[in-house]
Formats: C-alpha cells, structure tokens, sequence
C-alpha cells in the first residue's frame, strides 16, 4: 500500500496527543490530518477531513469514544488508546481493529497500523466491484437456505455485527457483509442509509413524520419504523427535495 492513511487523534489529554504525534513520526505512511479533545470536536474534525482512521481514546469528559462511534455513520477504522483494560472486549464487539494500552510501545503501534493497512486493502478490493442497479439480481445464502432476490424487494437492510440481515416478503436471513461493505455497492437512488444500523428502500416508505433532535421518522409500509438521524436527515433532504 503505496498512498498515505488520513488519520485523526482524539483524545481530551494534550500531552497524549502530543506523545501519539510523536511515535507516529516513524510511519510516513500515516497523514494527520486533524485532532479534536472531545466528541463534539471529532464530529466536526471528522465531518471536514473524511479519515480512513481514528486514534480513540475511551474515557473522556460527557461523551466516551464509545459515544463518538454511535454518532457515526460510515466509521473508518479504529484504534482504541487507552490507559484502561477493562474496556477491551466492548472494544472488539464495536471491531476496533486494536486496542493500545497507554504508554503507548512503539511495536504495538507498528503492529495495530500493519492491522489498519490489511483491512484498506480488503475495503478497496470492495470497493472495485460494480454497483448494484435496481434491476439487478442477488444470491443469498443463510445456512442451508438459498435465495436469489430482485434488489427491489429488499425493503430494509439492518446491522447485526459482521453480519447484515436483509429483509424480503417474511425472510430475514444473514449474510456476511458489513453494512458499510454493503452501502458502497447499493444503488443510492434505491437505497438510503438511515442511520448507523439500518439501511431503507426508498421505494417501501409510507411516511415521514419529524422527529426528535431535528431527525426525521420514517414509517416503511411492514409497519416498521426507521430514526433518521439528524446529520442524516440533512443528506435526506438533500437528495429528495426539488
């Protein structure tokens, strides 16, 4: 992997931002791009230099890194810097990529980057398959069941891990696809992603109502119902206004 990784820091203690700064002087291949102390800060930082990955620190004041990752939608990769163990296993359940107890050792950083650089290249091997159009066809498979769906009937795509459960007349299997791997190949005028764990079919949507933080909620024809959230619902506009 030739190109360089944006990277953002953010952490709410200076001197360990600083300390990160200065270890990640030996990876060239690494560009900070941004820091922020605090979630709020990170949104924005985030928001403005789109990063293929974060720095994290876990316990900061009001919101935790944690915290910062719910309010994400497309999350780039993750390592967490910690000064506390207890939070390792939470950590891998959201698929930090790794987990760096402070002081941080120089060959535990070069080992969590070599991590980072492994996943890029699987994302962009993704990344260079054809986008899905609305006339197109797919094959799922969930255990010994089998199924091959025109991409229209699939009404709502929801995350469950490492796994997405689609939905389609009264079936929900699980195939191995990470919703982000799944977003980058839907067709966006088909397919809108609502929010952290859920992705709608534009065309199942029965109504729309406002909703809490200047979100919308939206009501898909099942019955079911879907919270936008509010730096989606400005992308929503967007796309769907005149």
């Amino acid at each position: 992997m030739n190109q360089t990784i944006k990277a953002v820091i953010v952490d709410d203690e200076k001197l360990a931002r600083e300390g990160l700064k200065s270890l990640l002087k030996s990876f060239p291949e690494i560009e900070l791009v941004g820091e922020a102390s605090n979630v709020d800060e990170a949104l924005d930082v985030i928001d403005e230099n789109k990063p293929e990955l974060l720095f994290l620190d876990i316990e900061m004041p009001e919101k935790s890194g944690f915290d910062l990752l719910e309010e994400l939608i497309e999350t780039p990769c993750v390592i967490f810097t910690t000064a506390y163990n207890e939070f390792a296993i939470k950590a891998f359940e959201v698929n930090a990529l790794d987990y760096l107890l402070k002081p941080i050792q120089p060959q535990r950083l070069s080992e969590a980057i070599a991590k980072v650089k492994k996943q890029l290249i699987d994302i962009g091997s993704e990344k260079t398959k054809n986008t899905l159009g609305e006339s197109d066809q797919v094959f799922i498979r969930d255990g010994d069941r089998c199924w091959f769906v025109k991409l229209t009937d699939i009404r709502l795509i929801e995350s469950a891990g490492n796994y997405a459960k689609l939905h389609f007349e009264n079936n929900q299997p699980l195939i191995h696809k990470t919703l982000n791997a799944l977003d980058e190949r839907l067709s966006p005028g088909l397919f809108f992603r609502a929010n952290r764990q859920q992705i709608i079919n534009l065309k199942y949507i029965d109504k729309i109502e406002p909703f809490f933080n200047s979100g919308f909620l939206i009501y898909m024809k099942d019955g079911k119902k879907v919270e936008v959230s509010r730096r989606q619902s400005v992308k929503f506009k967007e796309m769907m206004s005149l």
